[in-house]
Parts: structure tokens; sequence; C-alpha cells
């Protein structure tokens, strides 16, 4: 009964240590973080995304100045992964969901799944190969951003594809006086 437990447990943790890995990837991507990004991968993975095919590396050097040049930001949301575990191998199919807000206003948003095949090396996992399943898309039409037009509202930070995100804000602090629109004065 114990040992069952005990495998039941570090089922759990090497899933959990999966799932800190693939969310790697999307903060990478979207915060312009390559250092993140690559923690992701081993240095000898494969990625198949889109029309492009190789390197993890490679796919950051094809896909940030793609980005950048079409979206001012990105969400790669990730949802449900079911991931079977062999030993030092793990198979990983998670769903997302892709938002970009395009330069023109636009919005494109993608959904679809990230196949991989993960590998425990030196007590880590990461991602050994990648393949990337796109399973819908569409153009919805735009709407400004919820509460923009809040004078003090970028008093704790603004979105930022770089360490001036607030998520990177240590300690994180609040530097705007309270506020209850509900709640009269």
């Amino acid at each position: 009964m114990a040992n069952d437990r005990d495998a039941r447990i570090a089922a759990m943790l090497d899933k959990h240590e999966i799932r800190e890995c693939l969310e790697r990837f999307s903060r990478g991507m979207d915060r312009f973080d390559r250092a993140v990004y690559l923690s992701a991968f081993w240095d000898d993975a494969e990625m198949a995304a889109g029309p492009f095919v190789g390197s993890a590396a490679d796919c950051w050097d094809w896909a940030v100045p793609m980005h950048e040049a079409g979206q001012i930001v990105t969400h790669h949301a990730l949802l449900q992964s079911n991931i079977d575990l062999d030993g030092d191998t793990a198979h990983a199919e998670t769903y997302y969901q892709f938002v970009g807000r395009n330069r023109d206003e636009s919005l494109w948003i993608a959904g679809g799944r990230d196949v991989d095949r993960l590998e425990r090396r030196n007590d880590a996992w990461k991602i050994a190969l990648r393949t990337n399943v796109i399973e819908w898309g569409c153009l919805p039409p735009p709407m400004p951003i919820p509460f923009a037009d809040v004078p003090d509202i970028a008093l704790n930070g603004v979105s930022a594809r770089d360490p001036g995100d607030p998520s990177y804000h240590r300690p994180l602090v609040n530097r705007r006086q309270s506020a209850n629109p509900g709640k009269p004065s």
C-alpha cells in the first residue's frame, strides 16, 4: 500500500514538473524571454510548428521576429494536458489557445494541440520532440481593451515583452490608490 502511494506521488511530481516545463515555453514566447523559452527544451530537441521544422533555438529565431512584426501582444494559453509516463520518457498532449493582438488592432485566435515527447535527463524534464497540431483559427472583431481609460491603470506596470513586464517585478507592490467603483464615496 505504501509503495503504491509513493509511486503515485512520484508520478504526480513528474507530471507537475512536466507541466511547468510546458508553461516555460508559453511564458518565454509571450515575454520574448529566450532563456525561459529554451529552458523547456533539450539542446538537441526537434520541433515541427506550422511551416517550421528544426531545432528549438532555430524556431525561436524564426518565431520571435514573426510575432514582433505581427503582434503587439501574444498569449499562448495552455489548457488540459494528458501525460503518459514511461520511466524517463513521457508523452504529452496539451490543448492550447493562441491569441494575438495584431499591430493593426485586429485579433488572431487559433487553437490546437502540442504533442510532445519529453525526456528526464540529469533529473530534469524537458521537451525532446514537439509536433504542433493547429486545428482552427479565426479573426474576431476587435474591441477596446477593458479599463484602458482608467487614469492610474498603468502604475502597477503594463504588458511588455521583456523584463519590464509586471510578472518580473520582485517584490510585486501596488502603486494604485484604493478605489471601489461599486461603493458610493
